[in-house]
């Protein structure tokens, strides 16, 4: 039986352990923390959205990313201080442009099938997530940018997602609690919420129960690959020590691009920091005025999900700052801001702020598949929608191991138009 290690522990990692081990091969997988999916996969938004497929390669992400560079609560932050990464992936970035109409669109299809996947998963495994499937409603408060999500859904509807424009009195019985005035919205019925914590919690243990072993707490030190065979030098608890795989698979977040260089392959992966609150809704008053549907403010670029009855998420920004865990009041504060103006009736008086490193490679496509060293591969830099796309990559990975270890030619294709055998490489 064929021994793959999983280096990275958060919802791609275990969604890969997951499928492998469903496959049939020995799987161990690597994790710095305690315990799975601490760190970007702990506390995000909280939404499963093929309609927030739309990638960020547009020319007006340049605009107000310029615009906004020195105002500290911006929705978008850029660190004026010019490194040789962040030059490199801008420049990336500006020439994916182009390719931003067909990114969103195989985005999306992505999106959509990987929802029978991961609610196989939760099905089959037992997993409660405060899964809720209520939609995804996109809020406008003016006519330029309700125009422009027209556009985008028309993307959307090529990549296979019915949405539809809805009146600022259909928003109302959408979602009663919102407050505000609106030019209109636009919802997806098939889109839906949970806590990704739980979830990847919860998977781990289904992995557990298939024969995965984990090694928490453990820092990689060095990995090599020959095409044959790999090494892993671990540290753990100041004692250093080396394993030996057949095939290793990097899905180490922000953390992957060193490691990928170390396998000679370049993953220009940067750290897009990303805010969050939790809302603790203690009493009845504030329960009933959160939200039960999700929501998306294009404007302020944040999203909402209710997490059972007593936790409401909030949860957005991009802060381009490097490898930076601090949690800053000026970021956080424009959340709890949005929550008092939109739901007034919520006590913000208990809230639990959080940030995670979101990894984006500059197209906003995920790399899936081999790299140069034949028994190396990728399933990471999913951006802003690690848990949406995290079940079709995991898919998607299988069958490149799969191809590898039969030795055969044969493409592995999941019907969809523009995503070939998931070979996702930028």
């Amino acid at each position: 039986m064929k021994h793959i290690a999983i280096i990275g522990g958060g919802i791609t990692g275990v969604t890969s352990a997951y499928t492998l081990a469903q496959a049939g091969y020995r799987v161990t997988l690597i994790e710095k923390n305690r315990y799975a999916g601490m760190e970007t996969s702990y506390a995000n938004g909280g939404q499963l959205s093929a309609s927030n497929a739309e990638v960020w390669t547009h020319p007006s992400t340049l605009v107000k990313g310029l615009k906004w560079m020195f105002t500290k609560d911006a929705p978008l932050l850029m660190n004026p201080m010019p490194t040789w990464h962040k030059l490199s992936w801008m420049a990336e970035f500006v020439a994916a442009i182009p390719r931003y109409r067909d990114n969103t669109e195989a985005t999306a299809r992505m999106a959509i099938a990987a929802r029978e996947h991961l609610f196989g998963w939760a099905q089959a495994e037992g997993i409660d997530f405060d899964h809720v499937r209520k939609g995804i409603l996109h809020i406008y408060r003016d006519k330029k940018g309700f125009d422009h999500a027209g556009r985008v859904s028309t993307m959307l509807a090529a990549g296979g997602l019915e949405r539809r424009a809805v009146t600022p009195d259909e928003m109302k019985a959408i979602e009663p609690t919102l407050a505000g005035r609106y030019y209109g919205g636009y919802f997806t019925e098939s889109d839906s919420t949970g806590d990704i914590h739980k979830f990847t919690h919860g998977l781990s243990q289904a992995c557990a129960r298939k024969g995965v072993n984990f090694l928490y707490g453990c820092e990689v030190l060095r990995a090599q690959a020959d095409g044959q065979n790999a090494q892993i030098t671990l540290k753990t608890e100041g004692q250093t020590e080396t394993h030996v795989f057949d095939s290793i698979v990097v899905c180490a977040g922000v953390h992957g691009r060193g490691i990928a260089a170390q396998l000679g392959d370049r993953l220009n992966i940067y750290p897009v920091k990303g805010y969050s609150i939790t809302v603790e809704l203690t009493d009845e008053v504030s329960q009933q005025a959160a939200p039960q549907v999700s929501l998306l403010d294009d404007e302020t670029k944040l999203v909402t999900s209710r997490l059972g009855q007593d936790r409401f998420r909030v949860a957005g920004t991009a802060e381009f700052n490097g490898v930076d865990h601090d949690i800053r009041a000026d970021r956080i504060r424009p959340l709890v801001q949005w929550v008092n103006q939109c739901f007034p009736g919520v006590s913000t008086r208990r809230i639990e702020p959080w940030a995670g490193l979101r990894p984006m490679l500059p197209a906003m496509m995920p790399r899936v598949g081999q790299g140069r060293r034949a028994n190396v591969f990728y399933n990471t830099g999913h951006g802003h929608l690690g848990w949406t796309l995290s079940a079709i990559t995991a898919h998607q990975l299988a069958g490149h191991v799969q191809q590898h270890f039969a030795k055969r030619a044969p493409s592995v294709t999941l019907g969809l138009k523009g995503v070939p055998d998931g070979s996702i490489r930028i």
